[in-house]
């Protein structure tokens, strides 16, 4: 009995501008240029905007396209290169659109702020190109469970690290909600000869309490925080009542709200 061969992934070795492609077996043999030719295909009128690409078409698709750069790396004159790197991007624009309604499902289900779904989307066909380029489709997984995992797990990525962002870099303290952190508010970016908020959350700034810091710190998620925590979680982490909770942060963010909008008078008061 025969084992199995596994393939390997090759990465350009000429130039950085040859993309990494899964070799495999059948790519040497006499019948790859019949087995793998992309014309039919590119030629092809058929468009999956109403519904996804079937995983069988997908794999099929993703085969020819790693083909493809295989015939890049072993060009030998610029035309040759040229027509199998039209092949290659064209096979994987194919791959892009005919799954790209998995992006939207993946934003739809997993993102709690809807005024960041544009900004998600955006970055999420980014990464589904990689996606593509990186599916190996001799392994037997379907592409839309692997594709719509690494969507899933660059969304919380991206979300965490805009959430982060969120307060410190570029929200402006007249349109701080008081509530929920998730709520809608004004986006307006900072001029540029404002403070940072962060500074007034440093151990030695004497303008909030130490439990003022703490509860906006968790409830915004600065400083690394693992997320922004409800009213509940950070009353229970320093033992107040959620109301509590509420009061010492309304009182935070007035005295955050006065400093940026007035920091002279503020500086004479204390």
């Amino acid at each position: 009995m025969t084992r199995p061969i596994k393939p390997v992934t090759r990465k350009a070795q000429r130039s950085g501008n040859l993309p990494s492609y899964v070799q495999h077996v059948t790519f040497n043999r006499a019948t790859a240029l019949r087995q793998y030719d992309p014309e039919g295909l590119l030629a092809s009128t058929i468009d999956y905007d109403d519904r996804y690409m079937p995983d069988e078409v997908t794999r099929d698709h993703a085969r020819r396209m790693h083909f493809a750069a295989h015939r890049m790396h072993a060009a030998r004159t610029p035309a040759e290169l040229r027509h199998w790197q039209s092949r290659y991007f064209g096979l994987r624009d194919r791959i892009v659109l005919g799954n790209r309604k998995l992006i939207y499902r993946a934003v739809r289900r997993r993102m709690a702020v809807a005024n960041w779904a544009d900004d998600m989307i955006g970055d999420c066909h980014i990464v589904l190109i990689q996606v593509v380029a990186a599916y190996n489709p001799w392994l037997g997984i379907r592409f839309s469970t692997y594709a719509y995992t690494c969507l899933v797990r660059a969304l919380a990525r991206l979300s965490q690290r805009l959430s982060c962002d969120w307060l410190a870099r570029s929200l402006s303290l007249e349109a701080l909600p008081d509530g929920e952190p998730g709520s809608p508010f004004r986006h307006e970016p900072l001029s540029s000869g404002s403070i940072r908020i962060d500074e007034y959350l440093k151990e030695d700034h004497p303008l909030l309490t130490e439990r003022e810091k703490i509860i906006i710190t968790r409830r915004f998620c600065l400083r690394d925080q693992s997320g922004n925590q409800t009213l509940e979680k950070v009353g229970a982490a320093l033992g107040l009542s959620k109301e509590r909770v509420r009061q010492v942060q309304a009182s935070a963010l007035d005295k955050l709200r006065k400093v940026l909008l007035d920091p002279v008078s503020v500086g004479a008061e204390s």
